[in-house]
Parts: C-alpha cells; structure tokens; sequence
C-alpha cells in the first residue's frame, strides 16, 4: 500500500486534532468539551452533509445506479449483523454477541464524513447519494439484532413492544434529521445551496475538526474498557471492518460504482454504530455489557478506519479498479 495515502489522511487537520484530543487523556490535561458542545455539532455535521447530499441528488436523478447501489447499501446492513453474530457466539454470549453484531451492521456517521473529507483532499469526486446509503443503513441492523435475540435467547421472560423499537430505529434523531435534510436537499436544489452554503459549507471542516478533537478526548477514554473485551474482541474490531470493506468493495465493483463512491460504501461497510445503536440496544437488550459494544467500536474501530482504515480500502480500490 502507498505510504503516502495514509500519511496525507494523518496530516489531515481534522484527524490530526482526534490525536490531540486523545493525547490529552494520556497526559492528564484538563482539556474538555462542555457536554451539550458534541451534540450540536453533530447534529450539525448530519444536517450539513444530509443538505448536500440531497442537492446532489437532485443533479444526478434517480438512476439504475442509485438504485443499485441503495439496494446494496441494505443489503450489507442487514447481512453484517447476521455473519457476525455467529462468529461473536465462538466466544460471547447471546446477548452480547447480537449487540456488537448490530453495532458493526450499523454505521458511523462521522467515519463517512471523514472519508467524504479525505476525498476531496484528493480531489476525487463522489456523488451526493451516498448520503441516502448512509441514511438507509442506520437502521436495519437493529432490527436484526433483536430478531436475533428474540430467536436465539432461551430467556422467555424478555419483553419489548416492536412499535417502540421500529420507531426508535427509524426515528432516532440522527436519522430523522439525515433523511429530513435530504429531503430538504431535494426540495430547494442549487437555490437552497446558494442560501445555506456559507452554514453548511464554508463551517463544515471546522465543525469537524472539533467534533473530532472531541471524539479524541472520548476515544482515549474508552480505552481503559479494552481490558475487559480481551484479545479475541480487539482483534475483532480490526479485522471484521477490513473483512467488511473487501466484501463492499466486491460489491462496488460488481455493480460500477465510480471509485469515489465506491470508497464511501466500503467505508460504510466497514465502520460501527457508537450513538445510535448503543442507545437502542441499553434499551431493547440491558442484558448485553455495553462496555463490550461500545469500547470496541469507539476505541478500536473508529480510530482504525480513519487513520489506516479509508487509505488501506482506497489501495483496496485501485487494485480492483485497475
């Protein structure tokens, strides 16, 4: 692979800044977001890339491509969950293993935005509808780890209203503001762009880059909770979001996406849930250690995919593509 990709993604200043911020964990700073400071940007940072890709989308239509590709992007969602859950039973529970199965069958909002970012560092161009893969692939993988509870838990005693737990799927904050500014995207096209550009552009890499000196300051946090998953789940944290990006990247080029795409889908693939599906399995599944869950997706993965993990799927792609 070329060294050179995975340095320019490190000097990467919003990257640069997650280091800082997990520095300062180690070295004892009293630096700190004030709690309420993380939520707004990221609300912001899903409103802002949900917009632009729903500008987008009004260019490109409605294609056999899109098509295709969101098809693909819920069938992974709804496939992840499913391998991995039998491979977690080798040495975790029920309980546990569906929980970490629909983590990583899940997506990480702020891995794609940071991939989107490392793309146009590159100058490589991608289309606007990814973001509607992003939004479609949110959910599925919390409807099957509770199905998968529900069939394999030997617990008869469990119960959960499915009306609640769709509408906690569906519903969530992150993905209703997704697909509700998308659909704003799509509505008010290159005029609502020219109106909101100087919010949802001009701030856009700032925001950024303090939601991630900010993800630093949690990630190194976290790291304490690795103790408690052992070898076997670190090494699961690493080698399943590789395992799930070359499937995606198979995928991709099966069906022609443009390399630019292509990256964004393998990095989808490859990324875990640490916001929406930990809060939907402490409330559907409170038998499952959510040290377990989420350590290994914030700790582990999330650094790993933005640091090695989008250079290593894009050399991924030029070999494929070549």
């Amino acid at each position: 692979m070329n060294a050179n990709l995975i340095v320019s993604n490190i000097l990467n200043p919003p990257v640069l800044f997650f280091f800082l911020g997990m520095t300062a964990v180690l070295v004892k700073s009293d630096l700190e977001i004030p709690p309420p400071i993380p939520k707004l940007f990221s609300l912001y940072l899903l409103l802002a890339i949900g917009f632009k890709g729903g500008v987008e989308l009004t260019k490109s239509g409605i294609n056999q491509q899109v098509v295709l590709t969101l098809v693909a992007a819920i069938a992974m969602a709804c496939a992840v969950p499913l391998y991995t859950y039998f491979i977690l039973r080798l040495r975790l529970d029920t309980y546990d293993s569906a929980a970490i199965a629909a983590t990583y069958g899940s997506i990480s909002a702020v891995t794609f935005i940071t991939a989107s970012a490392f793309l146009t560092e590159l100058g490589m161009p991608f289309d606007g509808f990814m973001v509607a893969a992003l939004a479609l692939m949110e959910s599925p993988a919390i409807i099957v780890g509770l199905i998968l509870v529900n069939f394999f838990s030997k617990d008869e005693k469990r119960e959960f209203s499915w009306p609640e737990v769709l509408r906690d799927a569906f519903l969530n904050s992150s993905v209703f503001l997704l697909v509700g500014s998308l659909i704003i995207g799509v509505l008010t096209g290159e005029h609502g762009w020219e109106v909101l550009s100087p919010f949802t552009q001009d701030m856009f890499y700032g925001v950024l880059t303090f939601f991630l000196l900010d993800m630093g300051l949690v990630a190194a946090k976290r790291i304490k909770d690795l103790q408690k998953t052992g070898v076997f789940l670190i090494s699961f944290a690493i080698l399943i979001p590789i395992l799930n990006a070359g499937i995606g990247l198979l995928i991709a080029r099966a069906i022609n996406m443009p390399q630019g795409d292509a990256l964004l889908f393998a990095v989808l693939c490859a990324s875990a849930s640490y916001i929406a599906v930990p809060a939907a399995m402490r409330l559907t599944v409170p038998e499952a250690n959510p040290s377990l869950y989420v350590s290994t997706a914030l700790a582990v993965t999330f650094p790993f995919n933005i640091i090695v993990g989008i250079p290593l799927y894009l050399y991924g792609i030029n070999l494929l593509w070549s």
